[in-house]
């Protein structure tokens, strides 16, 4: 991860194999989408391939842009539109962004008139297993094998962070999404809060009950987290089962192997995690809170830790005070001696993921803006204006990055090749989501089950998925 001139070579290719990633993701809540099969009849004329238009982009025709309005907003797409506008200016750029991307774009999938470009991210994106067993999308391996906007001898796909390219496949060679985003999960908190409690960001659980009882003492919460949305809870408790037990225990889950999920080091993290509860250091009033409101509480000093992806210092941004020092943290060791993998381990993947339809009237112009997107301009436009990393490897060169993007390039730097990506969150997402975050870990965490009771709930519901033939099963290899 990173840039070629933070890693060498060798580190990239270890990183990527540290992903441990196949091509499978599965991303999506709902999933009913669309009807196979389509015809080009729809579909404008291609353009002429040049060395300046290598898609064959027909310079006059009309792109059709849909963009989750989430934590990343929607004025970097906008930018990138006006790029494509500059280069094209015969074409009209229609641009729209919203948080229902499922419910308004459904019935533009079903009537055969998709958008060109989309982002399908948020609690309400469309179901991408559904939507590529469906033959609905453009296979991008055309964009990929296009020369970047940065460098013609360089293929788009060659300035691509390790894993990627991995992610946007299912089965074959296919790549069907761009992932746009670069997110560091983990425990998020304030290096002021805890400079205030003349304290250290907690290297060992022990460390870390300490400095939430330091913090109860002073009227302050060790942890908050988005109650109502408790699958946000695994973005710091996944990688930290895996440094407990080591990445298989979480490719086993990711597998849905039978009793996966009574793993000692489960039980372990779960244990840890449910003490936080029992000890009073959860932020009263936590489970009924949204995302929002969480951080919120959180910047205002309510709470030291909250687990959250690299988008929180953006989507926070307006109540974040400026002396905040925002940073990520790994999951702290339950024992450094017996843990299987080292301080440092964390969790690091590709978020916020671009489609191109196959039934959309201007594919090429699609990816173009795509390839436009992942140049070093764009790139580092949105890097400024959102506070994250990007799929492009690089891009940070010369700029001054906010606290917590700088902490977390400092973090992905720190794991080395002990970057994990657990899959289930892509593979599963309703079992993900409703099942294991709201009707079990939001339950645990709340006080009302007991961490042996979660386990054999969520066993429970692990093992009516792997038992469900109506549902395609994922496995790492």
């Amino acid at each position: 991860m990173g840039s070629t001139g933070e890693f060498g070579r060798r580190d990239l290719i270890k990183r990527a194999a540290a992903l441990g990633l196949i091509a499978v993701p599965s991303m999506g809540v709902l999933s009913a989408c669309a009807s196979g099969g389509g015809s080009d009849d729809n579909k404008v004329d291609k353009g002429t391939k040049s060395e300046k238009n290598p898609l064959a982009v027909n310079e006059s025709a009309p792109l059709d842009v849909v963009i989750f309005d989430g934590g990343f907003g929607q004025q970097y797409a906008k930018d990138a539109e006006a790029e494509y506008k500059a280069a094209y200016p015969k074409a009209e750029v229609k641009h729209a962004a919203t948080q229902e991307i499922q419910t308004q774009l459904q019935p533009r999938f079903n009537g055969g008139t998709p958008p060109d470009l989309i982002d399908n991210s948020g609690a309400k994106q469309m179901d991408m297993g559904t939507l590529v067993g469906k033959k609905q999308l453009t296979d991008l391996n055309a964009l990929l094998d296009a020369p970047s906007i940065d460098d013609p001898s360089k293929k788009v796909r060659d300035t691509l962070r390790p894993g990627v390219v991995e992610m946007g496949r299912f089965e074959g060679q296919e790549t069907w999404i761009l992932y746009y985003a670069y997110t560091v999960y983990g425990v998020w908190y304030s290096k002021t809060a805890l400079e205030k409690l003349d304290a250290q960001y907690p290297e060992t659980w022990d460390e870390m009950l300490a400095v939430c009882e330091k913090a109860k003492k002073k009227g302050i919460a060790g942890w908050t987290y988005p109650g109502k949305f408790p699958y946000y809870l695994p973005f710091s408790l996944y990688p930290f089962i895996a440094k407990i037990g080591g990445r298989e225990v979480i490719d086993r889950i990711d597998n849905l192997e039978p009793n996966a999920w009574k793993d000692p080091a489960v039980k372990a993290a779960f244990e840890a995690y449910y003490e936080l509860y029992k000890k009073g250091y959860i932020l009263q009033g936590t489970p009924g809170l949204t995302h929002i409101e969480s951080q919120t509480a959180w910047n205002q000093g309510k709470a030291l830790f909250i687990p959250n992806g690299s988008w929180v210092e953006n989507e926070s941004k307006k109540t974040t005070p400026a002396d905040f020092k925002m940073a990520v943290g790994a999951p702290s060791s339950l024992d450094a001696k017996r843990d299987k993998m080292p301080f440092g381990t964390i969790w690091a993947s590709g978020g916020e993921p671009f489609i191109v339809p196959k039934n959309a009237k201007n594919p090429q112009g699609g990816m173009e803006l795509l390839r436009i997107m992942l140049g070093k301009k764009s790139s580092q436009n949105f890097i400024k204006q959102v506070s994250s990393l990007t799929s492009l490897n690089g891009g940070t060169e010369g700029l001054t990055l906010p606290p917590g993007l700088s902490s977390s390039q400092e973090a992905l730097a720190k794991a080395g090749e002990n970057v994990v990506n657990p899959r289930i969150q892509d593979w599963y997402v309703a079992l993900q989501k409703e099942k294991i975050g709201v009707a079990a870990l939001g339950e645990m965490m709340a006080g009302r089950m007991t961490p042996d009771e979660t386990i054999a709930k969520i066993q429970k519901f692990a093992d009516g998925v792997r038992a469900d033939d109506s549902i395609k099963k994922y496995r790492h290899k």
